[in-house]
């Protein structure tokens, strides 16, 4: 548990004392996963995007310790403003040396000082840059007037990707060999993204309905389950995903990075869970889509995955490149559910409900009264009524 020494009492004012154990790990979401309330995050997360800063917000940390800038000013990233609106305290650009703190030490932040505890003696490990609030807004302003070199670099990187991995793009020669028939069907894609929850719930009648593939990206498995759904099949390089969905039976795809490596196979061997890998430089939710348009999905609906310049940019100079060519590629099949819940609320008015229900009362007494040979008609209109209350029902509470 984390114990805060002393609190400055003013809105957005670092804490001037604080210690907690540490959990280290080069990637925040593996990191956000084994988090408990009030430990120390230590990253080394350039840029710390919005998806993992509410991971790192819901799981409640004490702090933030970043070996690089949380926020450089390349372009508008929305985490650090985020985890310092929540009162979390953020310490970046500490430098590699932060990195070396052994997972569970005992760690002190102290003004821009972080200090490892041991046995009651405290020794400075690093210096870095305490982010408050004012700081991210003022970066956060201060990079949306200087987003143009970045989508200059943007440009640059995407003709270099489209030399390198143009095979992959325009061709299906090295796509893996999958049991999943995806011929003609429709495919829901899930990555544990920005608003998945939302999308997820307001998607429960098209699922219960169309019965797509569900293909679970990574945590986007858990994210199934979460919904009570069972994933057809899970893609990623295996480090946010739960050994409980990889249980599930779902075929797994493991995204190898170039040359070969693909570290999720040591796990998913220990599990004793059968796989396949598909080696790209892209994202595992570009490998995805690939993968079930390739093989010839009949539509792709897509939750919680990246669809702005911003969101690109979070995934990193090549990640954004490959994100925004793999959509050009699927395009034509391709309908993202992001923001679903804003278009389209498919909620029936009470007052609605019962004028209806008044209605085919008040219809239903008259018919009998006037006529014992309508009695058969109306049994036969009562049970449509009894079906279509049991539909706008389900349409309204799921």
């Amino acid at each position: 548990m984390m114990l805060r020494l002393r609190r400055k009492v003013d809105d957005g004012a670092a804490l001037e004392g604080l210690s907690g154990r540490a959990r280290v790990d080069v990637r925040t979401k593996r990191l956000i996963t084994r988090m408990e309330p009030g430990e120390i995050a230590v990253i080394d997360h350039e840029d710390i995007d919005r998806v993992s800063a509410e991971g790192l917000v819901q799981q409640k940390v004490g702090a933030v310790i970043d070996a690089s800038k949380a926020a450089t000013g390349r372009y508008p990233n929305l985490g650090p403003l985020l985890l310092a609106t929540a009162g979390i305290t953020i310490l970046d650009d500490c430098g590699p040396e932060v990195m070396r703190i052994p997972e569970n030490a005992r760690v002190m932040i102290e003004g821009d000082k972080v200090l490892r505890v041991d046995r009651g003696r405290k020794k400075v490990v690093a210096e870095g840059r305490v982010v408050d609030r004012d700081l991210a807004e003022r970066i956060f302003d201060d990079s949306k007037r200087s987003i143009g070199a970045e989508i200059e670099r943007f440009a640059e990187n995407t003709i270099e990707y489209i030399r390198d991995e143009r095979d992959v793009l325009l061709e299906a020669s090295r796509l893996p060999e999958v049991r999943t028939d995806f011929h003609a069907r429709q495919v829901l894609i899930v990555v544990r993204g920005h608003d998945y929850k939302q999308d997820l719930a307001h998607l429960r009648a098209y699922i219960r309905e169309v019965k797509p593939i569900l293909v679970g990206v990574d945590g986007g498995a858990d994210a199934l389950r979460e919904f009570g759904l069972r994933p057809d099949m899970i893609v990623g390089d295996m480090d946010s995903v739960s050994n409980e969905a990889l249980l599930t039976g779902a075929e797994v795809v493991v995204h190898a990075y170039p040359g070969g490596s693909a570290p999720g196979l040591e796990r998913l061997n220990a599990l004793e869970v059968p796989s396949v890998t598909f080696e790209a430089t892209g994202t595992s939710e570009d490998i995805a889509m690939l993968l079930a348009f390739e093989r010839g999905a009949a539509l792709i609906v897509a939750v919680g995955t990246h669809t702005n310049l911003v969101e690109y940019m979070d995934k990193g100079r090549r990640g954004m490149a490959s994100t925004f060519l793999t959509r050009l590629r699927v395009g034509p099949i391709l309908v993202d559910a992001k923001g679903v819940s804003r278009l389209y609320d498919a909620r029936v008015r009470r007052s609605d409900l019962f004028l209806l229900i008044g209605a085919a009362l008040a219809a239903l007494i008259v018919a009998v009264v006037l006529s014992d040979p309508l009695r058969g008609l109306v049994e036969v209109r009562w049970i449509e009524l009894q079906d279509l209350w049991r539909r706008i029902a389900g349409a309204v509470f799921g």
